[in-house]
């Protein structure tokens, strides 16, 4: 019982760990993970909104790591990698292999409709 209530301790406090772009492409080369970058801005209450509903869950944080090499960039302190172009904050783009573009998803939204976007993104 000691063992359960501190796993469930340890899952309820799992937050997703961003990475740089750099680090995301050396661990997806090893993992054949596909990175996922947040573009967000200063500022921007749908980003902070996204981020309290769908990245502070334990649980879509977990499901996300599982599967992806998250990334967070701040357009109000950096450049987008490979001349992406952000249409609104928040988007996503999910890079695969040769840092080809898989997937872009722009705007806010909810776990649900998150992961069901989310659930076949897979590099080739």
């Amino acid at each position: 019982m000691k063992t359960i209530l501190l796993l469930a301790l340890a899952f309820s406090a799992f937050a997703l760990e961003w990475r740089s772009y750099d680090a995301a492409l050396e661990e997806a080369a090893k993992t054949g993970k596909v990175i996922m970058i947040d573009a967000v801005r200063t500022g921007c209450h749908y980003c902070d909104d996204m981020e309290r509903a769908v990245f502070d869950d334990a649980n879509m944080s977990a499901w996300i790591e599982a599967r992806f090499v998250p990334v967070k960039i701040n357009l109000s302190e950096r450049d987008m990698p490979l001349g992406l172009r952000v249409p609104m904050t928040p988007s996503f783009f999910f890079i695969g292999k040769g840092e080809k573009l898989l997937k872009k998803i722009p705007g806010s939204w909810g776990i649900e409709d998150f992961k069901s976007m989310l659930e076949g993104v897979k590099d080739e």
